[in-house]
């Protein structure tokens, strides 16, 4: 059993893990040489080869305790049938939604991400078994933000397109957690030993239908996972204080939590669960000194519980390599000479 696993199966306080949610990308050198020979992303994702390298880049240049498959939550609309363009500066644009991707069948959505298990199933095989290999899922929501065009900024949701399309929303919650099932339990097969579900726009949800539109889709994809044995870990972004009715509801394994949530406040109201993450990740552009005053006030406030060190949200383009190899270093030592 990894790491990861018995922190978040066993709630085992006395094993400590470090992972970062984009450690697989962006920031780092060998993956911009990749990403500058191959301009579209959504091959790049069906690449077995190069996402199973991409994912193991990070834990090849730093001492991680798990991969997390280089891949995208927007593959599983891809495979639905809606067009994915990335633009740059602009972030994902996705053609026209229908109800029609509803009828594919959950064959021809597996076999268009086969790609994608390929690259877990590659992967697994290079990765030392005390590593976890985490696949990932984005929530109902979140994937519908994006399916819908909901989002009018980056943080400020079109409530005209909101009111709007009621209709389809509840449409999509009905049919769409058959097709993420199905993508879970593919990645679990494939080797993956943890799934992460992304609600990475929770925050956006008005509150009267958090229950309808966040827990009661995240509640159903966290019963499949612990059907099929799999530690979950679900992400809430921008919850802010719901994160405690969500966390009340949905009762996954892990919870991460995001920069605007304070530490003290988790540790005192989030109960029965591992909690991950939270430092901001802005903080890496700081001085050493600041990044590890920063680390070290999440290390202590979870000292005596189950906690996984993590980002509070992923790490950025720009981010400096060996500034996240300090980090890891601080957080290890930390971790050591608490024991």
């Amino acid at each position: 059993m990894s790491t990861l696993s018995k922190i978040l199966i066993n709630k085992d306080k006395t094993c400590k893990s470090i992972w970062f949610m984009r450690q697989a990308g962006r920031y780092l050198p060998e993956f911009q040489k990749i990403r500058s020979q191959n301009k579209n992303f959504i091959k790049l994702c069906l690449d077995s080869n190069l996402s199973s390298e991409i994912t193991l880049q990070p834990i090849k240049r730093f001492d991680l305790d798990a991969a997390i498959i280089f891949s995208d939550i927007l593959m599983a609309p891809f495979a639905l049938g809606q067009e994915v363009k990335f633009i740059k500066d602009k972030g994902p644009l996705l053609s026209d939604y229908s109800a029609d991707m509803f009828a594919r069948d959950n064959k021809k959505f597996s076999d268009t991400l086969k790609p994608v298990y390929k690259a877990i199933e590659k992967t697994r095989k290079k990765l030392d078994k005390n590593k976890s290999l985490i696949g990932f899922v984005g929530s109902p929501w979140t994937l519908i933000v994006y399916m819908l065009g909901i989002k009018k900024e980056k943080n400020i949701i079109d409530k005209n397109i909101l009111n709007s399309q009621k209709d389809n929303i509840k449409f999509i919650l009905k049919n769409i957690n058959k097709y993420l099932s199905k993508h879970i339990k593919n990645q679990i097969d494939a080797g993956a030993d943890i799934i992460q579900i992304f609600d990475s726009w929770a925050g956006l949800i008005p509150k009267p239908l958090l229950t309808e539109y966040c827990y009661e889709p995240n509640l159903e994809l966290v019963n499949f996972c612990k059907q099929h044995k799999a530690p979950v870990i679900c992400f809430p972004k921008g919850l802010k204080e719901n994160y405690l009715n969500f966390n009340n509801f949905v009762k996954p394994d892990g919870i991460s939590i995001d920069f605007d949530i304070d530490p003290n406040w988790s540790k005192k109201y989030l109960k029965g669960v591992c909690i991950q993450g939270g430092m901001d990740p802005r903080v890496l552009f700081m001085e050493d000194d600041k990044i590890f005053d920063e680390a070290r006030k999440y290390l202590t406030v979870f000292k005596d519980q189950p906690y996984i060190f993590n980002l509070g949200h992923g790490l950025m383009p720009g981010t400096d390599p060996n500034k996240v190899e300090k980090l890891i270093k601080f957080v290890k030592d930390y971790n050591q000479n608490e024991q």
